[in-house]
């Protein structure tokens, strides 16, 4: 299980979402409570996706800050 850090963003609609350690990797929702759901969901896919082209799983890196959001996923 690995512990990456996600940035939640208020938006015009709702929320997006994404984490520095995983570029590329983004979500969005209504509520804040659904996309940390989704972008869960998301960094879980991209996982799975660089699995299974072969590629290496980056590590969590970005520095801990105060505020700041986690999930935790299966790598």
């Amino acid at each position: 299980m690995k512990k990456y850090q996600i940035i939640i963003e208020k938006t015009r609609t709702g929320y997006s979402a994404y984490s520095p350690d995983l570029p590329g990797c983004a979500s969005s929702g209504d509520t804040r409570e659904e996309v940390e759901a989704n972008i869960r969901e998301a960094i879980q896919f991209h996982i799975d996706g660089l699995k299974q082209e072969g590629y290496e799983i980056p590590e969590p890196s970005t520095e801990p800050s105060p505020g700041a959001s986690y999930v935790h996923v299966a790598a």
